[in-house]
C-alpha cells in the first residue's frame, strides 16, 4: 500500500463514493450468493424453461439478473424482486460491517467530506444495512442499481453521476472506494479518481493496471489516511 497516494487522493477529493459490497459489508457472507444466484435461475427458468441453460452455471446473482433482462425483461423485473428481497435478507444476517469501514465513514464525515454509498446493490439493502449498524447519519446519498435498467449498473458510471449531482459535487472531485474492476473503470469514465480496495491479493495487480489512483488492502487505512480540516 502506498499511503502517499492514499492521501493525496483522499485530501483532494470533495466526496468520497463508497462501494457496498466489499469496502462496507460483505453482503453474502450469511447467504451465499451462489445459493441466491441458483433460486434466481430457478425462477427464472419456471417462467422460461429456455433459460435454463444460458443460466446454469452462473453463480453470481448480478450477472443472472443481467442474462435474464437481456432475455425477457418481465422475467428480469421478477428477478430483480426477488433479488432485492434476497440483499435484503442477506445484510440481515451479514454479520458487521468490513473491518475500518465505520472509521473511514466516521473519519471522512469528520473531516467535512461529503460521503455517498455507490452499489450494483438495491438501495434497499444498503439502506438496510446502514439502518442496522447505526451508520444512516454517516451518508448523505444512496445509489443503488435502477429499476428494470441493469444496464446502468457499474462499470456504467450511471450511479457516480448521480451521486454527484445529489451531493452538489462535479464528479471530477469526487474518489470512489470500490473492490471491482468495475469500480475502477465507472470512476475513470466521469473523471473520478479511484481506490482499489483489493481485499484480495490478486486484485491489487489488476487494479494497478486499470490505473486506480490509490490501493490499499485495508479500509482501516482508508480512515488513516483521511486528515480532519481545522475549522477557521
Amino acid at each position: 500500500m502506498d499511503t502517499d497516494d492514499l492521501s493525496t487522493v483522499l485530501v483532494n477529493a470533495d466526496a468520497v463514493l463508497f462501494d457496498f459490497d466489499g469496502p462496507i459489508c460483505d453482503v453474502f457472507a450469511g447467504h451465499p450468493a451462489a445459493e441466491v444466484a441458483r433460486n434466481l435461475a430457478l425462477l427464472a427458468a419456471k417462467s422460461e424453461p429456455a433459460l435454463s441453460g444460458r443460466l446454469s452455471g452462473t453463480d453470481d446473482p448480478l450477472e443472472i439478473l443481467r442474462l435474464t433482462h437481456e432475455a425477457d425483461a418481465r422475467i428480469g423485473l421478477q428477478v430483480e424482486h426477488a433479488l432485492t428481497a434476497a440483499e435484503v435478507e442477506a445484510v440481515g444476517v451479514a454479520g458487521a460491517p468490513t473491518p475500518g469501514a465505520v472509521a473511514s465513514l466516521e473519519a471522512a464525515r469528520a473531516a467535512g467530506r461529503k460521503i455517498a454509498v455507490v452499489s450494483n446493490n438495491s438501495a434497499e439493502c444498503v439502506r438496510s444495512f446502514l439502518d442496522r449498524h447505526g451508520l444512516a447519519g454517516h451518508v448523505l446519498v444512496v445509489v443503488g442499481r435502477p429499476e428494470a435498467h441493469p444496464e446502468l449498473m457499474k462499470p456504467n458510471p450511471y450511479s457516480l453521476i448521480t451521486a454527484a449531482e445529489r451531493l452538489g459535487v462535479d464528479a471530477t472531485l469526487c474518489t470512489l472506494i470500490g473492490d471491482s474492476l468495475t469500480d475502477i473503470q465507472a470512476a475513470h469514465a466521469v473523471g473520478s479518481t479511484a481506490i482499489g480496495y483489493a481485499n484480495k491479493s490478486r486484485k491489487r495487480q489488476k487494479f494497478a493496471e486499470a490505473g486506480a489512483e490509490a490501493i490499499t488492502e485495508s479500509m482501516q487505512a482508508i480512515a488513516d489516511a483521511i486528515h480532519p480540516q481545522p475549522s477557521n
